[in-house]
């Protein structure tokens, strides 16, 4: 080995990278140098030029471009003054749900999401085709934890629906409804009822949601409220044993009485396919003017006009804790909640002028 090439050999191995391959004419690898620490300036355009976002940063870039091109005179036509703010938040929107940031609670909660898409959804069906009119929302305490108990009817609970769009439009606040464990069996439906903030109707959800300081809503009825006949329309069925009202006591915070009336007629259920139920798993098929008879156009709800009123609250922080565990302590509070909302129900029936106005 000639003395140039056992210096070449030598030099090789005592290097601090040894490149992994080598061909022939090909220079060997060099580490990266870091930049100095005197240049902060050109440290940070790197940062600056780096992309944060990927694919959230792609699209939001594309779509920008877009809008602020020729695309951004007929946008100014047909979604009117401010439509420049409302682009911007949308996609300020899509790229932190493409990034992932964004937060939800210990239920799964996602409250960005829930008022961005799911209530903005609703509304419109609210405002416009049901029409509701809220009347005591005052009565829904401003910070601190509060429960709604409510009547139950209409075939499809949308009644509870439109009560989370008065909640968070007339008081400012999330209802978190506890939802029957046919919701979280469903497709899909589980997650999204999460996602709203709803949760499993058990008493250990319900005590913690109040203890933390939320508005959580309860329709004691039921299935037996939502599937009842047409003629017992506005008669309150059995209310269980209670567990509502023990979640409050224990938890020290009052009891709002909800009534509902537009919901009974939006879906008149004259009959119930009982053998397709058993077979389907469900809890009944309703049978109703419209449907199954005109087919999809049959499940369009009925634009009956809604009003939803909450009562005043029924305290209970002066009860002890122990008092949850008294059944007749429970039975009456329960039954007077039921008669505070069938009285109410009655006397918005007598004052009602039409189904539908």
């Amino acid at each position: 080995m000639s003395s140039a090439r056992e210096q070449a050999w030598r030099d090789e191995r005592e290097a601090k990278v040894i490149p992994i391959t080598k061909r022939r004419g090909v220079p060997a690898a060099r580490p990266v140098e870091e930049p100095p620490s005197d240049a902060p300036q050109a440290h940070a355009a790197t940062r600056a030029t780096a992309p944060e976002g990927g694919v959230a940063e792609s699209v939001a870039q594309a779509v920008g471009n877009a809008l602020s091109g020729p695309l951004g005179g007929v946008a100014g036509r047909l979604l009117g003054n401010g439509w420049e703010q409302r682009a911007a938040n949308g996609l300020a929107f899509l790229r932190r749900r493409l990034t992932g940031d964004y937060e939800i609670d210990e239920f799964g909660f996602d409250q960005e999401l829930t008022e961005q898409v799911f209530l903005s959804l609703m509304r419109p069906l609210a405002d416009k085709y049901f029409r509701v009119e809220v009347h005591g929302a005052e009565h829904l305490p401003a910070k601190s934890g509060a429960l709604v108990v409510a009547n139950h009817s209409g075939v499809l609970p949308l009644d509870a629906l439109m009560t989370q769009v008065a909640i968070h439009d007339h008081a400012g606040r999330h209802l978190r409804m506890l939802a029957a464990d046919l919701v979280f069996v469903l497709p899909g439906a589980g997650e999204l009822a999460r996602k709203a903030g709803h949760t499993l109707a058990c008493n250990e959800d319900a005590q913690r949601l109040l203890e933390n300081g939320e508005i959580v809503g309860v329709w004691p009825e039921g299935f037996k409220g939502i599937g009842k006949p047409f003629a017992d329309r506005y008669k309150l069925q059995r209310f269980g044993r209670g567990g509502f009202v023990s979640s409050a006591l224990r938890a020290g915070v009052p009891i709002v009485p909800c009534s509902i009336v537009g919901a009974e007629e939006i879906y008149p259920m004259i009959g119930n396919a009982k053998t397709l139920a058993r077979l389907l798993g469900l809890p009944y098929v309703p049978i109703t003017p419209t449907f199954p008879w005109l087919g999809p156009l049959g499940a369009l709800p009925l634009p009956t006009k809604w009003v939803i009123s909450f009562g005043e609250p029924i305290p209970t922080d002066a009860y002890p804790p122990e008092a949850a565990d008294d059944p007749m302590l429970m039975f009456n509070l329960t039954d007077q909640v039921r008669e505070t909302i069938q009285h109410t129900l009655y006397r918005m029936l007598v004052q009602r002028r039409s189904v539908f106005f």
